[in-house]
């Protein structure tokens, strides 16, 4: 295998589904806070940074994740080939690769102000550490949420430079979605963590995992809906949002099956296309 296709291999980019749940939080947070009376190219132009954030700093915190996690990837099935796990690539160079991504992704970064770029690297101990929660906790699931979604504070203050209660509601609900649809992703592992010893809320809640999903849908719907309601967007907002909930219900939890391994994977996938239909009900909802 080239060392491109190793590369390539090592940050998933030929698996878009990683960044773009890390992008579609910054795009609602951008996209709640910005006043568009005020034109859109600069909305375009931070759409655009927020997307190349997301790629740089996902496929950094992939090799940071296969480089803890090795021993473990080795053991279970569906990561025994990766990268790391299988002695195509050093740790070293590895650590390389993740250092410039790391260094791309903050040339990024000083485009915003400076609330956005200190909140920014408070981040990083969150995004770095993740990996090592399912050795301590049933939660590590709650710890991804907290990471995947800090985009959402990001979006807002990168407008606002400041931060107020209507993205942190937003941001508690998101996290609530990430345990949710992470939940459904970790099925597909679940036999293989117990095996080795890793935690996750779909061991801790594998007896009745609709019951905890729902809960979660639940309560990111409904903190989704009380942002609505504080930003005081238009009525559409809160009629289309219904297509969002009709997603969560019919196509993430009423058609769940934990056994069924490859259709955890694909619903787990439809959050991209979720969190595409948000971002448009928000656009809807500021109109």
């Amino acid at each position: 295998m080239s060392h491109i296709s190793i590369f390539f291999e090592l940050t998933r980019l030929k698996k878009p589904i990683g960044y773009m749940l890390l992008f579609w939080p910054c795009a609602w947070g951008l996209t709640i806070g910005y006043n568009f009376q005020n034109g859109i190219i600069q909305f375009y132009f931070f759409l655009l940074l927020f997307f190349l954030g997301s790629v740089l700093m996902r496929s950094a915190g992939c090799i940071i994740n296969d480089i803890i996690d090795k021993d473990f990837d080795k053991n279970v099935e569906r990561t025994k080939n990766r990268p790391i796990a299988s002695g195509q690539i050093s740790i070293r160079l590895s650590l390389v690769y993740s250092i410039v991504l790391c260094l791309i992704a903050f040339l990024v970064l000083i485009n915003f102000n400076k609330l956005t770029i200190l909140l920014a690297i408070a981040s990083m101990p969150f995004a770095f550490t993740y990996p090592l929660m399912k050795r301590f906790t049933y939660w590590p699931q709650l710890f991804l949420g907290i990471t995947f979604n800090y985009g959402l504070l990001l979006g807002w203050t990168s407008i606002n430079e400041s931060i107020s209660l209507t993205p942190i509601i937003f941001y508690l609900g998101a996290i609530f979605w990430t345990l949710g649809y992470d939940t459904i992703y970790g099925f597909q592992d679940i036999e293989d963590d117990e095996i080795i010893g890793v935690k996750s809320t779909s061991i801790k809640f594998k007896e009745n995992p609709k019951i905890f999903l729902t809960l979660c849908y639940f309560l990111f719907f409904l903190l989704y809906i009380v942002t609505g309601y504080m930003l005081e967007l238009n009525n559409y907002f809160f009629l289309t949002a219904l297509i969002v909930l009709l997603h969560l219900y019919y196509f993430q939890i009423y058609k769940f099956n934990k056994i069924n391994k490859m259709s955890c994977l694909d619903i787990f996938k439809s959050n991209n296309f979720l969190g595409f239909i948000i971002f448009i009900n928000i656009l809807i909802g500021k109109l």
